[in-house]
Parts: C-alpha cells; sequence; structure tokens
C-alpha cells in the first residue's frame, strides 16, 4: 500500500513544488514507484515533469467532479519510475463545483483508493492555502512534509498548518501524522539561514529532516526544461540533497 505524503504550506515560494518533483524523481531513482499528484491550479508540478498543462484532455480537475475515471487521468512514466495526476487553470473551479458534493473532503481519497496498490509512495502537491484541495490531498495521505524556506518569516503560518492538521486527524482522518519539516533555499553565506534554521528548531515539536535543500541555480533552472533536478544535473548539490532526502524519507517508519 503506497505511503502518500501531502506537501504542504500555505505560504507560497517556500520550495513545495521544487520538493514534489525531485522528491519523486529521486524516490524513483532508488528503485521505488511513484504516484505524483498535482492538486495546485498552477500545473507547477504537471509542466516541471515536461507535460504541457494546456493540452492534457483528463486531470484532476475532471476526476474530481467526476467526468473522468482515475486510469483515465494518469500519465504514466512522466520519468522513469513516476507516473502523474497531472493539473492545470481549471482546477481553480473546482471549490464552487464541489460545494453541494457529498463528502466532497473525500473524493480525492476515494479515486486514488482503487490504484493506491501498485505504488510504493504517493507525492501530492498542495496548493499555497488550506482549501478543500489541501483538505482532500491529507484525508489521501498518510503524512504530511512542511517545507520551510530559510527566511525571517519561517516560522508563519507554521502553526496555523499544524492547527490544520490537526484538525484533519481529528475529524476526517485519524491516521494522519506530521512527515516533518524540510528547510529549503539554505544559503550557507548567510548567516540568517543558519538562525532560521536554529530557531525553527527551537520552537517546534514535528521531526526535522537532517538534509538541507540549498539554495541552487540548477534547481531553479531544471523546471524550465522540464525535468528533474536529478535528470538535468546530476552531480548538482541540489540533485545530491534530493537523494538524501529521499533517502531519509524511505528510512522513516510510520
Amino acid at each position: 500500500m503506497g505511503r502518500a505524503i501531502a506537501i504542504a504550506n500555505q505560504k507560497g515560494g517556500v520550495g513545495k513544488t521544487t520538493t514534489s518533483i525531485n522528491l519523486s524523481a529521486t524516490l524513483a531513482e532508488k528503485g521505488k514507484k511513484v504516484l505524483v499528484i498535482d492538486t495546485d491550479p498552477q500545473g507547477n508540478t504537471t509542466s516541471g515533469f515536461g507535460l504541457n498543462k494546456n493540452q492534457l484532455e483528463n486531470t484532476i480537475y475532471e476526476l474530481l467532479i467526476g467526468e473522468c475515471k482515475v486510469n483515465d487521468a494518469l500519465y504514466k512514466d512522466v520519468v522513469d519510475g513516476v507516473d502523474i495526476i497531472p493539473s492545470n487553470v481549471n482546477l481553480a473551479a473546482v471549490e464552487i463545483e464541489l460545494i453541494d458534493m457529498e463528502e466532497k473532503e473525500f473524493i480525492l481519497k476515494k479515486a486514488i483508493e482503487k490504484i493506491r496498490k501498485n505504488y510504493d509512495f504517493i507525492i501530492i502537491d498542495c496548493p499555497p492555502s488550506l482549501s478543500m484541495l489541501t483538505i482532500n490531498a491529507m484525508t489521501t495521505a498518510n503524512t504530511v512534509l512542511v517545507p520551510i524556506q530559510c527566511e525571517y518569516y519561517a516560522l508563519e503560518g507554521l502553526s496555523q498548518l499544524v492547527h490544520t492538521v490537526n484538525l484533519v486527524k481529528e475529524r476526517l482522518n485519524e491516521d494522519l501524522e506530521m512527515e516533518g519539516v524540510i528547510f529549503t533555499m539554505y544559503d550557507s553565506r548567510t548567516n540568517l539561514s543558519m538562525q532560521v534554521v536554529e530557531n525553527v528548531k527551537d520552537h517546534i515539536s514535528e521531526n526535522v529532516y537532517k538534509t538541507i535543500i540549498p539554495r541552487n541555480i540548477r534547481l531553479a533552472e531544471a523546471p524550465s526544461y522540464g525535468l528533474p533536478i536529478n535528470l538535468y544535473d546530476t552531480k548538482s548539490s541540489g540533485a545530491e540533497a534530493y537523494r538524501l532526502l529521499a533517502d531519509e524519507v524511505i528510512g522513516r517508519k510510520f
């Protein structure tokens, strides 16, 4: 049964999509079968795997509103070992479409149940908001991984996200756990990055991953080529960091 990890933080620009793409690809590189689910209407994870998000017949939007089955929305082997359920801007309207739907918090979970056993890991890229899409991701997930950018306001919003995770656990998914926190965009040349890491560690009780993702120009370039970092520049510090993160994720037991 695939371990589903929702990658969430309602703050934008913290490395959710970068982590979704590159953790998925490095898990697959290590022999795991991975499903990526893009629940962000921006569709950046979709295009980061080289799909043209504006020319897709079926996406997660059609799946959630019942216009297609899960296998119709599945795009296989976008890179070796990685399948994806993509997203595009149509998904922005889904909240309105779901208003009158029964058990709307569980639509994604029910759809994924049919294929869950086919995967070792399911990585869900959440939108930068605590919306019905994020709730669907969290009812589907076993754990929530929170990327935190090494910047001054890093802790802002984290307590709200933890509160949401606890609410979902209490009312909708009693098996949901915090996977932990991963630091992104770390710049070893600045004192600020180091201070942020120490500050966050002092203030949270959640697991903090040892791996820290560096600020890396190759990581920033890779999505525009539709490639994860391990295929775009396999020897870059970004690729090495995500391989280490994949090792840690595989090693965690829930």
